[in-house]
């Protein structure tokens, strides 16, 4: 067993990362250092800072870290459209990579030479964190204890937590798992475990229901300069009260919830539900925008471009060159990504009401169907003739065999 001097410890104040504290310091003997990382989660961290020296931690830092979230993070994913398995909004996986820059950049500071983190072996996300340290501070030791603790599951953390006199707000009657910040909040485990199984609406935090959502729904109109949101109905917004507003009006309007099956790196189909209003926003008015902006094979391209993005975001590399270089395809698809869109929402629909853009390359003057000087309908036949020609060929070749 490896033997730690000092270990910052990622430090969220759920019930993994609170029983982590205590058991990391009993286990190697070592000084214990909590990092906060405020992502937007709208925790009270005096007293998540409170707690973690109570549990055992001999320090505890906060980091405010929500607009470089924004900054450097969401609004590439934005501009990407990053998607994983068409349907993900990246939320987890977004925050793992900076939450782990952060505690690197804590262990530097306090002289520590070990980390943790809080994620399961089942899981993504201690690929996320792991690959993040990795690359950012190769130097220091990786503690992971749910690959070597005696615990078999919640339940077991849960009576340790009781023994130890822990504050923990997962118990043995609602053992499901939540994870938020601002860009989303995710549920897992429990009931949640079983694909079959409804999900209960009280456990929603930023979404109403359908059938609770206003009838006659609300128009919001978002501006981007160069694929990036930079306000909301005419006002200009900061990205972090961008998100929270977006969210506050997705939500109310039921727009935002995701409940799927994925995929995960390790090979497990697990089930996830997610709130991501603003996120379901602001892709879908992006879309919108660059159908006007971009040609074809370019919009074609970055639609596959977008998958890739995501499927390594998911996969913890954001520190990859491959996603540094798919960032500068998509930095170039956005130089000329300004505009409005208009959307409508009602009862967890999105309805597109309007878009325009100044370098817009709809012409409606070669679209129309009423008279025009500018098209050559005759030129169409010639087109079509080549472009058919391989089946022209095929066809005849194998008749005449």
């Amino acid at each position: 067993m490896r033997k730690f001097n000092r270990v910052v410890v990622a430090y969220s104040g759920g019930l993994d990362t609170s029983v982590m504290l205590k058991w990391i310091r009993e286990r190697y003997r070592c000084d214990v250092v909590a990092c906060c990382v405020d992502l937007g989660q709208a925790e009270d961290y005096g007293r998540l800072r409170r707690r973690a020296l109570t549990t055992g931690a001999s320090r505890c830092f906060v980091v405010d870290a929500r607009r470089e979230f924004v900054e450097k993070y969401i609004w590439k994913v934005v501009q990407a459209r990053a998607l994983y398995e068409g349907r993900y909004l990246l939320g987890t996986a977004l925050a793992r990579p900076l939450i782990a820059e952060k505690v690197a950049e804590v262990a530097r500071r306090v002289k520590a030479d070990g980390v943790a983190h809080g994620a399961t072996g089942k899981g993504n996300d201690q690929v996320r964190f792991e690959l993040t340290f990795k690359a950012l501070a190769p130097e220091l030791g990786i503690l992971a204890p749910w690959r070597e603790w005696e615990f078999k599951g919640r339940e077991d953390e849960v009576a340790y937590a009781q023994r130890h006199n822990i504050p923990v707000t997962v118990t043995k009657a609602k053992p499901y798992s939540s994870d938020a910040n601002m860009w989303h909040i995710s549920y897992e485990g429990g009931v949640l475990e079983d694909p079959n199984h409804p999900y209960k609406e009280d456990m929603f935090e930023l979404t109403v229901s359908p059938e609770k959502a206003p009838a006659r729904g609300e128009t919001v109109e978002i501006e981007f300069v160069k694929g990036v949101p930079v306000s909301v109905n005419g006002r200009r917004r900061g990205p972090v009260e961008m998100i929270d507003l977006l969210n506050k009006i997705g939500g109310r309007n039921a727009v935002g919830r995701v409940d799927m099956v994925e995929n995960r790196l390790v090979g497990i189909k697990s089930r996830g539900v997610y709130e991501a209003p603003a996120a379901t926003l602001l892709y879908a008015a992006h879309r919108e925008l660059e159908s006007l902006v971009l040609d074809r094979d370019t919009f074609h391209a970055k639609e596959g471009v977008g998958a890739k993005y995501g499927e390594l975001v998911y996969y913890g590399l954001w520190p990859s060159l491959h996603r540094r270089a798919l960032e500068a395809f998509v930095t170039e698809t956005q130089k000329y990504m300004t505009g409005r869109v208009r959307l409508h929402l009602c009862k967890g629909n999105i309805v597109v009401k309007g878009r325009v853009s100044p370098y817009s390359l709809y012409w409606q003057k070669l679209v129309t169907f009423e008279r025009e000087e500018i098209y050559n309908q005759r030129d169409a036949e010639g087109f079509i003739n080549l472009f058919g020609l391989p089946l022209k060929v095929k066809a005849l070749l194998r008749k005449n065999r």
